[in-house]
């Protein structure tokens, strides 16, 4: 007898994944809705995603530690590299530019001025750098557990602020090696250093979201990174440098708002006696709280802007 044909039962509609870009089923979404179901990764709400941030500070902080720890357990000579690697870089300079090039002479207490350079701006160098990779270079972590991403380039910077730290107590005692005694001025190096550690995570934020979707800008980034410290006065002097040349305002302006030159220029201020506020360039406190603002505002919006796609892909 003739067999009668039964056609396949459709096939069951499927919500896709938060970041593919289609919209899902209506039926299928006011099902999800009337049952209390959300999209798996969605983003939260800016001030929800705060409050989760916040939940997780110690984690952040707990992760920041041991990260600065492992980094030097297979060295012999252990931590004692965060504070040796920015002297010998020191060093380097200091053979170049102070000697080679002569510079030293246009610069009082030249020593503590370059070393105070030095730091402050390895401070900012490493920060970007490891936000770069933040998320791009912990995908597994990324992938396997559920937590704010903004948790990584924060604890990375953190981890930087712990190091300078460190290097800090060196270089107090190299400021009074050549003189510099301790005076109430010290104190600014607080502000100046909280400053700096918002604008090096707003920025390191900015640099995990463009580091996640290109990889290749961490090749890239040293080479900028250099660029960067030669423009900022690590090694001489910008106001002496920018006496007798008719340069174009915009090149001054330009040269005294960067923000590495601003904030080395506030530590040198608070540290260095010789260091007064003439070779400060106008508005340098205004101008240090508006790169903070900008940086740490700005970059935290445009990370969480991203959450939902970190990790996919």
């Amino acid at each position: 007898m003739p067999q009668t044909l039964t056609p396949p039962a459709p096939a069951p509609a499927r919500v896709p994944a938060a970041g593919t870009g289609t919209a899902p089923d209506p039926e299928l979404r006011a099902l999800a809705e009337r049952h209390g179901l959300t999209v798996s990764g969605a983003r939260p709400s800016l001030a929800e995603y705060t409050r989760q941030l916040w939940q997780r500070r110690h984690f952040i902080t707990s992760f920041a530690t041991a990260r600065l720890t492992a980094m030097y357990t297979t060295a012999k000579l252990g931590q004692l590299w965060q504070v040796i690697t920015p002297l010998l870089n020191a060093a380097v300079y200091y053979l170049i530019f102070g000697v080679l090039l002569d510079t030293r002479k246009h610069v009082p207490d030249f020593i503590p001025f370059l070393v105070t350079g030095v730091f402050i701006f390895t401070f900012l160098q490493n920060s970007v750098m490891t936000g770069t990779r933040a998320i791009s270079g912990n995908l597994g972590l990324v992938r396997a557990l559920h937590f704010p991403r903004a948790c990584l380039p924060i604890s990375f910077c953190l981890a930087q602020l712990q190091q300078l730290l460190f290097s800090m107590g060196v270089l107090a005692v190299i400021l009074l090696c050549f003189g510099q005694l301790p005076t109430w001025s010290w104190l600014l190096v607080l502000p100046a250093l909280t400053l700096q550690f918002v604008f090096n995570t707003g920025l390191a934020m900015v640099m995990a979201r463009l580091g996640s979707r290109t990889p290749d800008l961490a090749q890239l980034m040293p080479f900028v990174m250099r660029t960067w410290m030669y423009a900022s006065g690590v090694m001489f002097s910008i106001s002496v440098i920018l006496q007798g040349k008719h340069l174009p305002k915009i090149v001054e302006l330009l040269l005294n708002a960067n923000p590495a030159a601003v904030y080395i220029d506030l530590m040198r201020f608070a540290l260095i006696d010789s260091f007064t506020a003439k070779q400060l360039p106008p508005h340098v406190w205004a101008f240090a709280a508006g790169w903070a603002l900008l940086a740490g505002i700005g970059g935290y919006v445009y990370f969480w802007k991203a959450e939902e796609r970190y990790g996919r892909g």
